[in-house]
């Protein structure tokens, strides 16, 4: 049996409970942070995991500690902070030793420091890490990239810290070098456009029909006995049943609007745009995070731009519930279709299923929709593309009526929904057999004689423009 000494720099939130969950799982572990007191803490309350657990004042006592061959996981901030990790380890580093980056690192660094560990002997897996402080200490879900090989050797140790989902690991190798990472990205993409459309939701609920936190928590509770059933419509009922203890209001009235972000959404558009491909529920999440943070801006702008007498609107339950199953399918749509993208530009060959399969348990986006997504590309997907599947197809031609309705009654009170009604201009261009960039490429070439096929022939062509 291959064996291997762990080692962990950045012992933070993630890193203390994924320590932990390496303890526990009978693993002994040295560890480095830059402020050597976060260790002495997470030691203390370590409790019988405490033996486990191995503090260094150093990178070079770290190294030192371990003997070959070694795994180093990173769990610092991405960027600048993983590069600082690496230079300082790779001179104490033995042939055959391994860094494991399990941050939110963007995929084209992964694939950088992958080419140069490896030309110097040693060996790099980009891992995403997804499910927060409780997956990372009970069982995160994992997507890893890098080589066959290297995932072979520590396969049973990400298997076992991994969470379960009905005795299967939800961790894979997914590809080489930054694939992990870049799944990851998606994840995180697919995350941004859920959470915008339940929040949408929220604030139909509240600025058109004046429900109270309690009562719309009452409606996700209820919608997460359903199909609806995930992680985050199960956090959202207890956050808006939550009460602040310091003034009896509920705990979302005192929170401020302004949604943070750490840049994998963002990504999630830009490398979808690179490649060619709509990403437009993803983009409206982010920008509806962005346009949050000016929230003086929108203080005036509602005294001066805001219309007066808007109607009072009610939304069917029905309704609702429709809208956010559709809305949701289609954002997972544009994230595989991204992911399509990467993989066939990369060489990667990515398991579309098998990641379905390991974002089942112990990851943020984690939903009953994951099965029927793996079950779709388990088939013959015509065009490749889950709203061709037999299943989705039904599901969206049933109950994007409803979306429509939501939306347009939405718009007509003044109530934004970005991201609802990027879901249903998507349906209808991807379901629109003849659009109009006709026209477009008709200008196109008017100012910038680029040319244009024809409809009645094959070859390229030029208009006689007067």
């Amino acid at each position: 049996m291959y064996q291997i000494s762990l080692g962990l720099i950045g012992v933070g939130t993630m890193g203390g409970a994924l320590a932990l969950n390496l303890a526990e799982h009978g693993y002994d572990l040295s560890l480095y942070n830059l402020d050597p007191r976060t260790i002495d803490v997470l030691i203390a309350r370590a409790g019988d995991l405490a033996p486990r657990l191995q503090k260094t004042e150093s990178v070079t006592e770290l190294v030192a500690s371990m003997t070959p061959p070694r795994a180093i996981m990173l769990l610092v901030p991405a960027g600048g902070p993983v590069d600082a990790s690496i230079d300082a380890l790779m001179p104490h580093l033995d042939p055959g030793d391994t860094i494991i980056d399990g941050g939110n690192s963007d995929f084209r660094d992964t694939q950088a420091r992958t080419a140069k560990l490896e030309a110097a002997g040693l060996q790099y897996l980009g891992v995403g890490v997804s499910g927060g402080e409780d997956g990372a200490r009970h069982g995160p879900s994992m997507m890893v990239g890098g080589s066959q090989q290297v995932w072979q050797n520590l396969q049973s140790v990400f298997e076992a810290i991994a969470a379960d989902f009905e005795g299967t690991p939800c961790v894979a190798h997914l590809g080489p070098d930054g694939a992990g990472h870049f799944v990851k990205t998606v994840h995180n993409g697919i995350e941004y456009a859920d959470m915008q459309i339940i929040a949408e939701i929220y604030g139909l609920l509240r600025d058109g029909e004046a429900q109270s936190p309690g009562q719309i928590s009452l409606l996700f509770g209820r919608w997460n006995q359903g199909d609806l059933n995930s992680y985050l419509v199960e956090i959202t009922a207890g956050a808006l049943a939550a009460i602040d203890p310091e003034t009896g209001k509920p705990v979302v009235d005192v929170i401020v609007d302004q949604a943070g972000q750490k840049g994998t959404g963002r990504w999630t558009v830009i490398e979808a745009i690179r490649m060619g491909q709509s990403a437009s529920i993803i983009e409206a999440a982010v920008g509806s995070r962005v346009v949050s943070s000016e929230r003086a801006v929108r203080q005036m702008a509602e005294r001066v731009l805001r219309e007066q007498d808007m109607p009072v609107v009610g939304f069917d339950e029905d309704d609702l519930e429709a809208a956010f199953r559709v809305a949701r399918v289609l954002a997972y749509a544009q994230g595989f279709r991204i992911l399509k993208a990467a993989s066939d530009e990369f060489g990667w060959g990515l398991d579309f299923a098998k990641i379905a399969e390991i974002w089942r348990a112990g990851c943020i986006i984690r939903s009953a929709l994951l099965d029927d997504i793996s079950d779709a590309f388990r088939s013959e997907l015509p065009q490749g593309r889950l709203v061709l599947s037999d299943h989705f197809a039904a599901l969206l031609k049933g109950n994007v009526a409803a979306l429509r309705r939501v939306v347009s009654t939405a718009v007509l009170a003044g109530i934004p929904v970005p991201a609802l009604s990027s879901a249903v201009s998507w349906y209808d261009e991807i379901s629109k057999a003849r659009g109009t960039t006709n026209l477009i490429q008709a200008q196109r070439d008017i100012f910038g004689a680029h040319g244009f096929r024809r409809s009645d022939k094959d070859g390229d062509f030029h208009g006689l423009w007067s």
